[in-house]
């Protein structure tokens, strides 16, 4: 097998962090710099002119984004008045920040982590629902023999760092039976793809639709543990948010973004090799077949057996609500009325 040099990260991490500093110039130093002000709209509650606005993406383009990409090749977004402006942060961390600082209208960012914010009090909802299941997972090599959570007993696991990892990796551990106590845990950053290979973890806590992905385009064929399909809640895996106070405010540009992105995400669920091409033409530094693999291993994702695309179903908000609290991740639980809804997804066939 030939040597995987680096992760899918790592490769993209210094793109992020030159546009995201450049990002933060054009912004400016004002608390509004980044966001639509004076937003007019329609007597309908439609945006009654061209409006800028701006959308921090939860990391570097990459395949879940296929549907932003192929919404502003198609001219979607100016189709609903919005000049959209896409930025590129160094981590998910900064697009909360970003958010929260009223430097940018959108961000898309995990679900687990919008809830996070929602915990520590911080005036933040999602409106859309990108993906409809967690992403994240323990990921092992088929070579290794691992068959069951319960195999991890005695093993060494990498972590990122970040608490629910833990609990990601605990929840997995117990699903078969197995004691969490008994596996050894060590934080790796977001080196698990070279641990992994170099054979200094058994698994390591990742996104299984991209970092298992890479493995197997690189000749590594990957077992991966998906938290919700090994005692885990079924959620968002990935979802578009905003302040309250921003959506509270411009109803209707957070209306007519939702709108544009529907339409483009439905495009991908239709024709995701268009999709494809429009994200590659904006990103010339990401790799056609790993883009391709990881997008087949996305599309699924995207509706999941939600009605439509979208959606953020209350019963699965609850769900991780509850794992949350079960895992000490949130000190009470948060009602989906809280963490957002379905209030500003266009009517069935009418994006």
């Amino acid at each position: 097998m030939r040597q995987l040099r680096t992760t899918w990260r790592q490769l993209t991490l210094a793109i992020a962090t030159v546009a995201l500093v450049a990002t933060f110039a054009a912004c400016g130093g004002s608390d509004s710099g980044g966001t639509a002000d004076n937003v007019r709209t329609t007597s309908g509650g439609e945006l009654a002119e061209m409006t800028k606005a701006t959308l921090v993406l939860d990391f570097v383009p990459n395949a879940v984004h296929a549907g932003i990409y192929r919404a502003l090749a198609a001219g979607y977004y100016r189709d609903h008045n919005i000049d959209l402006r896409v930025i590129q942060p160094t981590s998910t961390a900064d697009t909360l920040r970003l958010i929260n600082a009223n430097k940018a209208d959108f961000g898309l960012a995990d679900g687990l982590d919008v809830a996070n914010q929602i915990g520590e009090g911080l005036d933040i909802e999602a409106f859309l629902g990108i993906v409809q299941r967690p992403l994240g997972g323990v990921i092992t090599l088929e070579r290794d023999n691992i068959a069951s959570g319960k195999d991890f007993e005695g093993k060494t696991v990498g972590v990122t760092g970040v608490p629910s990892d833990n609990a990601t990796l605990d929840t997995v551990v117990r699903n078969d039976g197995g004691d969490p106590s008994k596996v050894k845990v060590v934080t790796i950053g977001f080196n698990g793809v070279q641990n992994l290979q170099n054979g200094k973890v058994a698994g390591f806590i990742g996104f299984w639709p991209s970092d298992g992905v890479q493995l197997d385009v690189d000749g590594f064929p990957t077992k991966s543990f998906k938290l919700d399909e090994n005692g885990g809640p079924v959620y968002p895996g990935l979802v578009a948010f905003s302040t309250q106070k921003h959506i509270q405010q411009d109803p209707a540009l957070i209306r007519a973004f939702t709108a544009a992105t529907v339409q483009g995400y439905e495009d991908t669920i239709r024709d995701p090799q268009q999709s494809l091409a429009d994200l590659l033409s904006e990103n010339k530094s990401l790799r056609r077949d790993l883009t391709a693999a990881q997008l087949r291993a996305f599309e699924p994702l995207f509706q999941g057996d939600a009605a439509r695309f979208g959606t953020l179903d209350p019963r699965n908000v609850e769900a991780l609500s509850s794992w949350m609290v079960d895992n000490r991740l949130a000190r009470e639980p948060f009602t989906p009325e809280r963490y957002g809804g379905d209030r500003y997804l266009p009517a069935a066939g009418g994006s």
